[in-house]
């Protein structure tokens, strides 16, 4: 039977501060306002950008 995890946990503590910065970063350098009246598009923008610089990291790390 298929445990159920919720993939969206922040696994290191105090990480979540870091990454709402980085987020009103990027959102700030596309010219997005976060919030509830944002489009989905706008926000997966940001969602999608947070994601290529946090694997860029950890590719970097690792070379």
């Amino acid at each position: 039977m298929a445990r159920n995890n919720n993939s969206n946990q922040i696994v290191v503590p105090g990480a979540q501060g870091a990454l709402d910065a980085m987020k009103q970063e990027i959102a700030a350098e596309f010219g997005v306002h976060l919030g509830p009246d944002t489009t989905s598009r706008a926000n997966g923008s940001v969602g999608g950008e947070i994601t290529k610089r946090l694997v860029a990291q950890a590719l970097g790390g690792l070379r």
